[in-house]
């Protein structure tokens, strides 16, 4: 019998039933079949051994894509469960999967310990296995086979895991000697895995339960060359000197407090002002685009995020209510901004002639995360969200969707995120239950979002399964100076806020219609947002956003007049600049300057008092020499200019 397998490209090509997924990459171009190392056929994982018998759509992987890696890190992870084994006599294993950048497993030791000092001897056993080219083979097992085998071998782990399953889906995975309860997802072989690296070990409860026993976690990662590697160990140390809670600490922007609470940042004088001027810079352009500054209470009654759906969706991550005195009145910390918006768009009857309505403010959420999601700005329980709310009609969708558009690219390009892509995230069909709202309201959403982009002409790929429950959205992930990806800027169209929350507005034709709600966020939440930067810039912001934008160095204290004149006159210019007159060494000041990434480091002494001139050295170490004081003016605001360019509606 004969079957059709369609390509992503559209081609579709026939074969016999039965053939497997490596000889239709063979088909395509040997070459090419040498590089796939996963598919994935009618939207399952599969392996590269597995032989179609139905008519499908297959997708090929090399490790260029994330799936492929995926694959890829995912059989490493087998890999350091045999060398575990055969390492560490009578070790139970528990779970083993894949995880951005590498991999880790769950393991009961027993009495035995691994620290750093046996992270080695770990790896080189596990290249010793890959060496063996040993092939990943699946296979179906019986629950009551699966079973025996885990019970006689004591592993109370795998067994809770099996008891849990159907009988009929359980299968198994071997290579070489090994073999490990597994759904699938692997490379053809061990051999394929040329580069390994433990990173790290870490106690994990047992399915994340802290009355369950603690297991030991390694963690580890792999490539399929040396040479890559060594660049991801390079990256990380850059990582590690940029990681945005060091660089906060050493230019003094925020801290935390355990009497405050975790996951709740302190904004200290620096961090707040730098902060304030992200709020200003936006606020100006919002301005211009016709948005309008509202405010919302940090509370609200638990009926209104029952109404919006996100009580149902999200209560579990939201902190407990707030019980008042009245009875049956319940608040809750605001999760999120647009039920608020809703009502402020509610309070008033509005006309076609009025809308678009464009409401924006900082807000500030919260939701609870857990202790060890945690991570400095990254992931905290209370941050303030650039948020912003447009209700318009069916006409005007595409116009204000694409000035939204207009309006992320200008804040990433006056900051210096130019490496991105654009993901459409729409619904996944087949589950129809994480989802509200009509199915025809969802693919006018989903088509209104994908038009956009392409008339945009954005850089774009659509992502199943990545939509908010209320609707699909437009994510910017943003490549940052060290080549890794983040999600910066949102925008979501939404049919079913409006209709939970009863919307309206008078058509042309006298009748009541429902608008159409964008929901949109270029910073997205403000801590994360500075966190990132901080790690892209590694503390070098854009000149216009320093917090200080200049230090003068006095010489010696009879030069500490002069300094401060030339500070009133920088800063009669608006330019931020601080004094430094300290009685210490001009090298000792410019180092100190240096570290605190002082963009401009002006010195002064005998000769620039003289001729009334400065000397400036820039941050690196580049000299400019001596010039007037309007002319370091001139010079510091066509930096500010060449990078902060206006915002043209």
């Amino acid at each position: 019998m004969m079957i059709k397998i369609t390509l992503p490209d559209g081609s579709v090509r026939e074969y016999n039933d039965g053939i497997s997924v490596i000889d239709v990459a063979k088909d395509i171009s040997e070459g090419f079949a040498r590089n796939v190392i996963s598919a994935k056929f009618n939207g399952t994982i599969v392996e590269t051994t597995t032989q179609l018998t139905t008519n499908g759509n297959l997708t090929l992987y090399t490790w260029k894509d994330n799936e492929g890696k995926t694959a890829f890190r995912h059989s490493t992870s087998h890999v350091l469960a045999q060398a575990l084994e055969e390492l560490y006599p009578g070790v139970k294993l528990s779970i083993g999967p894949a995880i951005d950048n590498g991999f880790y497993y769950d393991v009961d030791l027993g009495d035995d310990i691994i620290s750093e000092k046996d992270f080695k001897r770990i790896e080189t056993k596990m290249i010793e296995i890959a060496r063996g080219k040993h092939e990943f083979k699946m296979r179906s097992v019986s629950k009551a086979d699966a079973l025996a085998k885990y019970k006689e071998e004591g592993n109370e782990y795998k067994t809770e895991l099996i008891e849990n399953l159907e009988d009929g889906t359980i299968t198994f995975c071997d290579h070489s000697t090994f073999t490990d309860l597994c759904r699938g997802g692997h490379i053809p072989h061990t051999g394929i895995i040329k580069a390994v690296k433990i990173m790290s070990v870490a106690g994990a409860y047992w399915r994340g339960d802290e009355n369950n026993k603690q297991l030991t976690r390694v963690y580890g990662t792999s490539f399929p060359k040396q040479k890559e590697l060594t660049e991801y160990l390079s990256l990380l140390e850059e990582a590690k000197k940029r990681d945005h809670r060091k660089l906060g600490k050493e230019l003094s922007l925020f801290t935390f407090s355990t009497r405050v609470g975790q996951g709740l940042p302190l904004w200290l004088p620096k961090g707040a002002a730098l902060r304030d001027r992200l709020e200003q810079f936006l606020k100006k352009a919002q301005k211009k685009a016709g948005y309008e500054m509202v405010i919302t209470p940090h509370i609200g009654q638990k009926e209104l995020y029952v109404t919006s759906g996100h009580y149902a969706k999200y209560g579990e991550d939201s902190f407990q209510p707030i019980q008042t005195p009245a009875e049956g009145e319940e608040f809750l910390l605001k999760p999120m901004n647009c039920p608020h918006h809703c009502e402020i768009y509610n309070s008033e009857p509005w006309s076609y002639r009025d809308l678009p309505k464009r409401f924006a403010e900082f807000g500030t959420v919260y939701r609870y995360e857990q202790s060890g999601e945690l991570h400095g700005l990254t992931r905290v329980r209370g941050f303030t969200q650039d948020d912003a709310h447009i209700f318009c009609t069916p006409d005007q969708l595409d116009t204000e969707f694409k000035n939204v558009i207009d309006l992320v690219l200008y804040v990433f390009g006056s900051l210096g995120f130019d490496n991105f892509t654009a993901q459409v995230s729409i619904r996944d069909l087949e589950t129809p239950e994480k989802y509200i709202g009509d199915v025809v309201n969802w693919e006018k959403a989903e088509n209104a979002i994908i038009n956009a982009a392409k008339d945009k002409g954005l850089d774009y790929v659509i992502e199943t399964g990545e939509a908010a429950f209320y609707g699909p959205k437009l994510d910017f992930m943003v490549k940052d100076a060290l080549g890794r990806s983040w999600q910066l800027g949102t925008i979501q169209v939404d049919y079913n806020l409006p209709e939970r929350f009863d919307l309206n507005y008078k058509g042309s034709d006298n009748e009541m219609h429902r608008p159409i709600m964008i929901h949109r966020a270029p910073f997205g939440s403000m801590e994360r947002f500075i966190a990132i930067l901080l790690e892209h810039t590694g503390g070098n912001f854009p000149l216009w956003l320093m917090p200080e934008q200049v230090i003068i160095l006095s010489i010696s204290e009879k030069y500490e007049k002069y300094a401060e004149k030339v500070l009133n006159l920088l800063e009669n210019d608006e330019i931020r600049a601080l004094c430094d007159n300290r009685n210490e060494t001009i090298g000792k000041k410019i180092r100190e300057a240096e570290m605190k990434k002082f963009p401009y480091i002006v010195i002064v002494g005998e000769q620039e008092e003289k001729d009334n001139t400065v000397s400036i050295r820039k941050h690196g170490g580049d000299d400019l020499g001596s010039m007037e004081i309007k002319k370091f003016s001139e010079i510091i605001q066509k930096e500010i200019d060449r990078t902060l360019q206006p915002f043209n509606v």
